[in-house]
């Protein structure tokens, strides 16, 4: 069994992940307090929920998601692991999808795109154009 009673292949992701980004275990500061919360006497009286701090970055994450204190260790390291990732590719990845939204909003239609369009816009027109019908024998002049 790993570091964490998670699936090994999970585990094992993440760990790459840590990796990746260059964070190590020496850099985390890692605290146990007790859960607030629903859970009773058990919450109460173990300390399940997890505080980790990147010392380098210095990004905080608090995990108190499950009640067992390892799943919760597991989980604030993925938590960390998302947040590191979205401050550094996030950047580039905010650039990237602004750009994408431009290219979209400019790109012209096909002319097959636009036929479909404009059938659907009329199939509207003709529902709308039904709901107002009325019948002859309706008319109270």
């Amino acid at each position: 069994m790993g570091l964490f009673p998670v699936k090994p292949e999970k585990e094992k992701d993440l760990l790459e992940r840590m990796a990746k980004l260059g964070i190590k275990d020496s850099d985390l500061e890692e605290k146990f307090i007790r859960s607030q919360g629903k859970g009773g006497q058990k919450v109460n009286k173990s300390a399940t929920c997890v505080y980790l701090k990147h010392l380098p970055t210095g990004i905080e994450v608090k995990c108190q998601r499950e009640r067992s204190q390892a799943i919760n260790r597991f989980l604030a390291r993925r938590i960390l692991v998302e947040k590191l990732e979205q401050m550094i590719l996030g950047k580039e990845s905010e650039e990237q999808q602004r750009i994408e939204k431009i290219r979209r909003q400019k790109r012209r239609r096909s002319r097959r795109a636009k036929e479909k369009m404009l059938k659907e816009k009329k199939l509207q027109s003709a529902k709308k154009q039904a709901r107002c019908f009325q019948p002859d024998w309706l008319d109270f002049d």
